[in-house]
């Protein structure tokens, strides 16, 4: 099995490479994103307890994601393996992923960050804010803020991993596809030191 947890700030690419990654090697996309839409939009048990959360302006406790997490895995079960984005944001998140995959007899394979250049990124982001819409992506000073936010975020997480062999960085300027060959270049090398 292979579990990638994808990670990158804000504009790095990390949804059309994911794409392009889940296409490769047949993997199920776990995004909290959509994981929180399906259980609120269903009024699961969870979904009803995140959204009491949410509806309070509150973080939604990591109990709680965990336990969403760990049905999505459950529910969508794939030999082949699985995507990780935006989860985990925290080590406690880590930890707990790491026992929900033992559990299911597989591990993390790799956790691989897109390192791209920050006045790159605003530059992107602000381009994008022009067609998307989104607020978020048309101001410089709030996305300097979203990437200090995602440094301090992600900058323990990846120290985590690290720790465990399982960190690989990947240059993420360039075209599309060039950053795409050398994701799978570090996806595959990961995986043949592994199966050694």
């Amino acid at each position: 099995m292979l579990n990638i947890i994808l990670f990158g700030p804000p504009g790095a690419g990390k949804g059309t490479q994911s794409t392009k990654i889940i296409e490769k090697y047949n993997l199920t996309h776990l995004s909290t994103g959509d994981v929180f839409r399906y259980n609120i939009k269903n009024e699961t048990e969870l979904g009803v307890l995140a959204k009491s959360y949410i509806d309070k302006g509150e973080l939604v406790p990591d109990e709680v994601t965990n336990n969403m997490v760990k049905d999505f895995l459950t529910r969508e079960k794939n030999e082949h393996g699985f995507i990780f984005d935006g989860y985990p944001r925290t080590i406690a998140q880590g930890e707990t992923l790491n026992r929900m995959l033992l559990e299911m007899e597989t591990t993390v394979s790799m956790m691989i960050a897109l390192e791209v250049d920050e006045d790159e990124l605003v530059k992107r982001l602000l381009e994008r804010g022009k067609t998307s819409g989104h607020i978020d992506d048309q101001d410089e000073a709030t996305i300097r803020n979203r990437f200090r936010v995602y440094e301090e975020e992600t900058s323990p997480l990846a120290e985590f991993y690290s720790k465990l062999n399982k960190y690989v960085g990947v240059y993420g300027m360039g075209e599309i596809d060039e950053i795409f060959d050398r994701l799978c270049q570090a996806i595959e090398s990961k995986n043949n030191a592994e199966s050694k």
